[in-house]
C-alpha cells in the first residue's frame, strides 16, 4: 500500500476535525473534534512508521509507542474534559461556548462598579454583581 492513501485520509480527518473545532458552539462537540485531529495525527504516525520500517529492518517502531503514548494521552484529556464541561453545564445550564464566554466576561451596563449616586449610597447593581 502506498504511503499516499493514509496520508490523504489522515489530512480529511484532520480538517474535519479543525472544522469542527472552528465552527462548532457546543462544548462537547469540539472536544470530539479534537479527538479527531487526533486520531488523524496518530494515523500519520503509524503510516510513517510503517513506511519507514521498510526502508530499514532494524528499527524500533517509535511511531507506533508514540500512537499509543498519545492515546493513553487523549484518553485522559477527554476525561477531564468532559468533567470540566459536564460541571459547567451543572453550574450555568448550558455548554455553548459563546455563552461561557459572555458569561466569563460579564455584561458592562455602562456604571462601572462602586460607583455612588447623589446620595452617597452604593450602586445595589454593582453589589449583586460582586
Amino acid at each position: 500500500m502506498h504511503l499516499a492513501y493514509p496520508a490523504v485520509l489522515s489530512a480529511l480527518l484532520f480538517c474535519t476535525g479543525l472544522y469542527g473545532v472552528l465552527a462548532r458552539r457546543n462544548a462537547i462537540l469540539v472536544l470530539m473534534s479534537v479527538e479527531l485531529m487526533l486520531n488523524a495525527v496518530n494515523l500519520n504516525l503509524v503510516a510513517f512508521d510503517v513506511w519507514l520500517s521498510k526502508a530499514a529492518r532494524d528499527t524500533l517502531h517509535s511511531g507506533q509507542a508514540l500512537t499509543l503514548f498519545t492515546i493513553a494521552i487523549a484518553a485522559a484529556e477527554i476525561g477531564i474534559g468532559l468533567a470540566i464541561v459536564l460541571a459547567v453545564h451543572r453550574n450555568r445550564g448550558t455548554s455553548d461556548i459563546d455563552r461561557l464566554r459572555d458569561t466569563a466576561e460579564g455584561h458592562d451596563d455602562g456604571t462601572p462598579t462602586g460607583e455612588t449616586d447623589e446620595a452617597g449610597e452604593a450602586d445595589e447593581k454593582a453589589e449583586a454583581t460582586a
